[in-house]
């Protein structure tokens, strides 16, 4: 995947600005621009500083396109450790076609999704897992997200597998040496040591496993399945929470017939609240497809929103919530009875024998929007953003899960081997398996259709 060309792409969005940034990477690149570059100190770039700004005009032909200030910046300290020139003109699109059009006539290529990164990875810049969290930390919506994704791109992520890596790697060559010599008895690697080790790894490894379904939900979004009976107030609830009249409120039962879904940033975490059909007995085809979509919606949820009316009477709360404990069954997922309308009875309802530990409950008005200050609150804290710093290791990305999945299956069984006495062939080929799965992560061991598919849903000029 290697290659010389000169590749050139619009690096800002689609549409007219007050500029566009073009971007130019090769190692003769920044001679490239020469040849259309007219400076107004009257000297070439190639004879310039690196990481310097000069102005002047693009020429075609002796006909001025635009006046533009470019910046130029020298491999191998470079985003892409080759030469880089960036090019800042107005925001046109007709400008910005025609200064590209006019680098493609001089030999450049238009480059392919995430190629300036991808020669990144390649020219050693940066690890695959940072090359991911580029795509991330472009892609956040939230400070969670944002505050994730830069502190994998700055390499805490990274850091921590090249460690294992590293703590195993001396292990496996004492290993193997042993078996250059296994004619001769001789034990280089400590048994103890190495059990002690792969435990600690072990360990290490579930604990970023575990923290999957944190970073899940950072970079996703928390989803949150607003569930109960028809004309609970669910959509009133939903709109109240978005500040905006999303859901079709009616006294009609079984208006909301299909997921209703929106995202809301609060406080730095984002919430995809889903609006579902009422939960009741019906006849009616589409709003039946509709209910099997709100218990589907509630197995993928990491929260429920169970609403229930104050005015039903506590029976029939009661069976509400038991239907949705049936539903969720023994996950971990956070169940919040939010009991509404309270601005029409004031009664008490005690159903702590209904609900574990984590569960809460809680009393509200959609209507005039008593305590749900507080519901927010209560949904703030199963994302809390203030305990995350910036050492904390998150697992966000599926590729690196299913890769430390692999990981530990093979680390575990190299712990049951050194406990059973195992040969060290045997135990020197489940060490270096659990190395490949751990190499896959930062890119040390890849393949060309990895790359390609991490690579193909970046942005063109990233």
């Amino acid at each position: 995947m290697i290659n010389n060309d000169i590749i050139c792409a619009i690096s800002t969005p689609q549409g007219n600005g007050a500029i566009a940034v073009i971007r130019l990477s090769g190692n003769e690149s920044i001679v490239l621009c020469d040849s259309v570059f007219r400076a107004g100190h009257g000297k070439k770039l190639i004879d310039q500083p690196a990481n310097t700004l000069h102005f002047g005009t693009i020429i075609e032909n002796d006909d001025i396109i635009d006046e533009v200030v470019v910046s130029i910046f020298k491999s191998p300290k470079s985003y892409t450790g080759e030469d880089i020139v960036e090019i800042s003109c107005h925001g046109s699109e007709y400008i910005q076609q025609q200064i590209l059009q006019l680098f493609i006539k001089k030999g450049a290529r238009l480059a392919n999704p995430g190629e300036f990164t991808l020669r990144s990875f390649i020219n050693g810049k940066m690890d695959l897992s940072q090359a991911e969290a580029v795509a991330d930390l472009i892609a956040s919506s939230s400070a969670a997200s944002h505050k994730v994704a830069v502190q994998q791109m700055r390499g805490g992520f990274s850091s921590e597998i090249v460690n294992l890596r590293d703590r195993l790697l001396h292990f496996i060559s004492l290993i193997e040496l042993e078996l250059d010599f296994s004619e001769e008895d001789v034990e280089f690697a400590d048994r103890d040591q190495l059990n002690n080790l792969l435990n600690n790894i072990q360990n290490l490894i579930l604990k970023l496993l575990k923290s999957f379904d944190l970073g899940n939900v950072i970079k996703n979004g928390v989803p949150v399945a607003i569930v109960g009976h028809t004309n609970v107030g669910k959509s009133t609830l939903l709109n109240r929470i978005l500040n905006e009249e999303k859901a079709i409120v009616s006294e009609i039962a079984g208006t909301t017939r299909d997921v209703i879904e929106d995202v809301i940033n609060i406080e730095g975490v984002a919430f995809r609240f889903i609006d579902t059909a009422g939960i009741r007995e019906t006849a009616d085809v589409v709003e039946t497809i509709g209910i099997e979509r709100t218990y589907d919606r509630i197995s993928k949820a990491s929260i429920i929103l169970l609403l229930v009316d104050a005015t039903e009477g506590f029976d029939e709360i009661v069976k509400a919530v038991k239907t949705v404990k049936d539903k969720i069954g023994s996950g971990d997922k956070k169940l919040i009875v939010v009991i509404n309308k309270i601005d029409k009875v004031d009664t008490e309802f005690d159903l702590e024998n209904l609900l574990n530990n984590k569960d809460f409950v809680l009393k509200i008005s959609a209507k005039t929007g008593e305590n749900i200050d507080q519901l927010v609150n209560e949904l703030l804290s199963v994302v809390n953003i203030d305990s995350l710093n910036q050492n904390d290791v998150i697992v966000t990305n599926v590729r690196h899960f299913e890769a430390l999945e692999k990981a530990s299956v093979a680390l575990q069984r190299a712990i049951d081997g050194v406990e059973s006495g195992i040969t060290n062939d045997f135990l020197a080929q489940d060490i270096r398996e659990t190395l490949h799965y751990l190499g896959e992560i930062t890119g040390e061991i890849t393949t060309d259709e990895v790359l390609g598919n991490i690579f193909k849903n970046f942005c063109i000029g990233k």
